[in-house]
């Protein structure tokens, strides 16, 4: 049977899986996204995870209590359907399109094709932490390029650490935590810039939120033609379902055919499976989901500046800002009062990541912030 199974996958195309130079003064804790990943306590207000506090649409949500019934069967049958779908959604050929458990899985699938004893990636820092994780479990270097003065990524200073052996590049547009984007114009030089040789991830996990505009345009608006790039999106975020565990890849068929020599058998689960055409065409609700959160992040801002603060431009779910104190006193504090926030990012001493949460929820932060014993003295540091 599992012999079987496997051959069918094969058949559907479905693979099986067969130094640090940072010039800010810092530490960088090794293992600090496991540390992320440790057990959650119940009780808690979790502004941590730029998760979608609402969750899912309520059209999403009816068809997830339908979708129960399926959860005795393997969903493998659906697996062409998934793909034709998401790629219909971005106008590409299915061969062009790989999903996974989570975008994150992605990332996972390149580190293990382009990287490996002797190979290196190049990433900013701070960033999301995963494809370091899993450069240094196949035996990668890693280097870590600091954010410029604005917060987006240093494209200069990558490229002048890109040698012949940068198997990877990993740029996160908008970045996590920062909120912050990198110009289009300034990814297309720099991807121009690289040797053949070297791949190149952009992580578009918060695209919805982000404004369009001259600046920002997402990596597969346009026709993706070059073999090196690999675009990651998830359904974790603005549609509510981080819990199903469901992101892809969009590349070249050549790049993709490589990716899915590492793919996990049988990575989809049976809700997911039965939800993700209703998740893709409910436009309307996850046009709802963007404008609310376009304006509980400008009440984020609006709370903070009364209060003296300056968060810094997000065009995310998440907000980050100076507290001028240890963060890791500041998490401290809010975990007391039974809120979680981001953890302690690389080169941030003082900076706290806050995922936006319901009203109520940020209404409880603040009262909680404004607890801080040196919180009304704020305008004086």
């Amino acid at each position: 049977m599992r012999s079987s199974r496997r051959d069918f996958l094969r058949s559907l195309g479905i693979g099986v899986a067969s130094g640090s130079a940072v010039r800010w003064p810092l530490k960088v804790t090794p293992g600090a996204y496991a540390s992320a990943r440790a057990p959650r306590l119940d009780g808690f207000i979790r502004l941590d995870s730029n998760e979608n506090a609402y969750g899912p649409s309520a059209k999403v949500a009816e068809a997830i209590r339908s979708a129960t019934n399926m959860v005795n069967r393997y969903p493998f049958r659906k697996y062409d359907g998934i793909t034709e779908q998401i790629a219909s959604l971005h106008q590409v050929e299915p061969k062009q399109i790989l999903f996974a458990c989570g975008s994150t899985e992605i990332l996972r699938l390149a580190a293990c094709a382009f990287l490996g004893n002797g190979r290196q990636l190049v990433q900013p820092v701070p960033t999301f932490e995963a494809i370091e994780d899993y450069a240094k479990a196949v035996g990668s270097d890693v280097i870590s390029v600091p954010l410029d003065a604005s917060f987006a990524h240093d494209l200069d200073g990558m490229l002048a650490r890109v040698r012949s052996s940068t198997g990877l590049t990993y740029i996160c547009n908008p970045n996590n935590p920062t909120g912050t984007i990198t110009p289009r114009k300034a990814i297309e030089s720099f991807i121009g810039k690289l040797p053949l040789t070297t791949t190149v991830v952009i992580d578009e996990a918060y695209h919805h939120y982000a404004v369009k505009s001259e600046t920002y345009a997402s990596f597969i608006d346009q026709p993706l033609t070059d073999d090196r790039v690999i675009v990651t999106r998830t359904f974790s975020k603005v549609y509510g379902l981080a819990g199903l565990r469901l992101g892809y890849a969009v590349a070249s068929p050549k790049m993709i055919e490589r990716l899915k020599n590492f793919i996990t058998q049988d990575s989809l689960n049976a809700v997911m499976a039965e939800i993700v055409g209703i998740a893709i065409n409910d436009v309307e609700g996850i046009g709802d989901f963007v404008k609310r959160n376009m304006d509980d992040r400008q009440e984020f801002v609006n709370s903070g500046q009364i209060r003296m603060l300056m968060p810094i431009s997000s065009q995310t779910n998440f907000v980050l800002m100076n507290t001028q104190h240890p963060a890791t006193e500041v998490i401290e504090h809010f975990r007391k009062h039974n809120i979680l926030i981001g953890r302690r990012f690389p080169l941030l001493d003082t900076y706290i990541r806050v995922s936006l949460g319901t009203p109520e929820q940020m209404r409880t932060f603040w009262q909680a912030w404004d607890m801080l014993p040196w919180a009304k003295k704020f305008m004086h540091h």
